[in-house]
């Protein structure tokens, strides 16, 4: 008990590492129980934390701060147009055609693996089959349009709607227009020796923001890929397929694996058991090996150095504790967790010499 006493006095009595804790520990309530009243505000400090990035390269190269602002904003202003009016609606009609289509969808897999039963009768039984595809179509479908009708319907819905079209790009541009005034208001209510807050923003800058903005290049060069790709094998559902593809790259491991099966099921439903279905299999198969060995490698490289097990347990949590931001931020959060502790260890390291000489 004393060992634990002497461990916690020696650590918070650093005024450095008490104000990181502070400063940690307030964003996470803030988070926790403000953030869904902060979402637009949340929402729009996360884009421009993203766009900060392509202004610095922009600069870096010679162009003017403003010049390189303006470019950066227009083209996200243009990338959002083209999102919301090219890519949400076909969208929004394609996943609600597959859930109308799901109960056609399952009988069709349930039919395909009865036809395989005939084929290996020693592999599964017919009761199997039944047991499995007992009823779940017309559940999902079922339960997609209440959904659907949950989260796009009445006053609310389309608030939030106008809120975030409207509110989310204004905030960006002054979060990113008064970046400066803005951090030097917040460093205003600081200690002057902020040396471990300002060691662990640096790394989250680095190592983090190069992560995020990285990560969101690759789910557009995936999604835009898979959706071209489908096109020309013509598969159905290449939107919403195509979105799922991209989407599946935000999970490390195991968001290829899962996103399989949808592919799979829908070019069954399709083709059914048939080189076609076969070969679209394959071209998922295929954008995903490209991903991982090539596309992967040329944006991150040595961005992050964390091990599988950690990313892992960082998604669990993360994901478990806010949703998609969290497993989209996993990562990232898991980079900022691994800077707190890697500053921690060395100001440990320097006062036991400071103490010792």
């Amino acid at each position: 008990m004393n060992m634990v006493t002497d461990w916690f006095r020696r650590t918070f009595s650093d005024a450095q590492f008490v104000l990181l804790v502070g400063i940690l520990f307030s964003l996470i309530i803030l988070v926790t129980f403000f953030g869904r009243m902060l979402a637009p505000a949340i929402a729009a400090l996360v884009i421009a934390f993203l766009l900060d990035g392509p202004i610095d390269w922009l600069t870096r190269r010679g162009a003017r701060p403003l010049v390189a602002f303006l470019s950066v904003y227009i083209g996200f202003i243009l990338l959002s147009l083209t999102l919301l009016l090219a890519v949400v609606p076909p969208l929004f009609n394609q996943v609600t055609q597959f859930i109308n289509d799901t109960p056609a969808i399952v009988s069709s897999l349930q039919q395909a693996l009865l036809s395989m039963q005939d084929r290996f009768p020693d592999l599964i039984s017919e009761d199997q089959v039944r047991s499995w595809f007992s009823n779940l179509g017309n559940e999902v479908a079922n339960l997609g349009p209440q959904l659907l009708q949950y989260s796009l319907s009445g006053i609310t819905g389309a608030i939030s709607i106008v809120v975030y079209t409207v509110l989310v790009p204004v905030m960006v541009f002054f979060f990113l227009k008064d970046k400066e005034e803005i951090l030097s208001w917040i460093s205003g209510f600081l200690p002057t020796d902020r040396t471990m807050v300002h060691q662990v923003w640096r790394e989250v800058v680095e190592r983090a923001g190069d992560y995020a903005r990285g990560k969101v290049y690759e789910i557009l060069i995936v999604a835009i890929a898979a959706f071209i790709a489908y096109q020309l094998i013509g598969l159905r559902y290449a939107t919403l397929l195509a979105v799922a593809t991209g989407l599946s790259v935000v999970i490390p491991y195991f968001g290829a694996a899962v996103v399989t099966l949808p592919v799979a099921f829908v070019a069954v439903f399709q083709w059914g058991l048939t080189s076609e279905t076969l070969g679209a299999v394959i071209v998922y198969l295929v954008l995903q090996a490209l991903d991982g060995n090539v596309l992967a490698p040329l944006l991150f490289s040595e961005v992050v150095k964390l091990h599988p097990n950690a990313i892992i347990l960082a998604i669990l949590v993360f994901g478990g504790i806010w949703g998609l931001w969290g497993v989209f931020f996993a990562i990232p959060l898991a980079t900022v967790a691994n800077a707190v502790i890697r500053a921690w260890r060395e100001r440990v390291a320097a006062n036991k010499a400071a103490t010792t000489s």
